[in-house]
């Protein structure tokens, strides 16, 4: 018998977690929950959704798990809220690993983790709660990425990395071996981090430009 299983959120993110662990995990998700005063409609994906005020009352703790399915909002902080609202509820908090994911860290991943297909976790690697690896990233040997935050797709992190607490790391981004990135920073996509970064820091890659030459004017395409 699978387990039962109530997804925090209602919009795209909550819909992807429905899909995946219906479809590539153990639980039956059984309803939604969100705050009550962003309550508007009573079913979603064909489920009920219930207002998180009563949830407890509604799906005991004792016999139903839950997983937080929020973006990055507030540098991961909304998330984060909600995970330990849960928590203190008495939920266990669900993680989501894809079966297409490649995890060689034996299993050395936190709660509520949502881990994507595609991901390469290498051997000595640590991942800490609440954090989502969206699909396609290499997370490099003896790496350790703290407690809520989110990584994006096709992000390079070396070995030995560090990665604080509420980081969010964006597409395409690369972190060279052994460097620390302090909590809350946010690495935009396509930069390159070859050094430390500081606590709350934003490092954002350049942006290409419109080159001056207009389409019609190239010969090979």
């Amino acid at each position: 018998m699978k387990k039962k299983l109530i997804v925090f959120g209602s919009g795209d993110i909550a819909q992807l977690a429905h899909y995946y662990f219906s479809t590539d995990s153990d639980y039956e998700v059984v309803a939604f929950t969100v705050d009550a005063a962003y309550l508007t409609e009573k079913t979603f994906c064909g489920l009920p959704v219930i207002a998180f005020e009563e949830i407890d009352m509604r799906y005991a703790p004792a016999t139903n798990d839950l997983f937080v399915a929020l973006s990055y909002s507030e540098i991961n902080a909304i998330r984060k809220k909600k995970y330990l609202a849960a928590k203190a509820l008495g939920y266990q908090l669900a993680s989501f690993v894809s079966s297409r994911a490649t995890v060689l860290n034996d299993g050395h991943i936190g709660e509520n983790c949502f881990i994507l297909e595609d991901n390469t976790i290498q051997p000595f690697v640590t991942i800490g709660n609440n954090v989502t690896l969206w699909s396609g990233n290499h997370i490099g040997h003896h790496s350790i990425i703290k407690d809520h935050c989110f990584i994006s797709s096709h992000v390079v992190v070396s070995g030995g990395v560090e990665i604080g607490e509420q980081c969010f790391v964006g597409v395409n981004a690369t972190l060279r071996d052994h460097i620390k990135v302090g909590e809350k920073c946010v690495v935009g996509a396509g930069s390159l981090l070859l050094t430390d970064a500081e606590p709350e820091g934003v490092y954002m890659g350049t942006a290409t430009e419109r080159s001056k030459v207009p389409s019609r004017k190239l010969k090979k395409i």
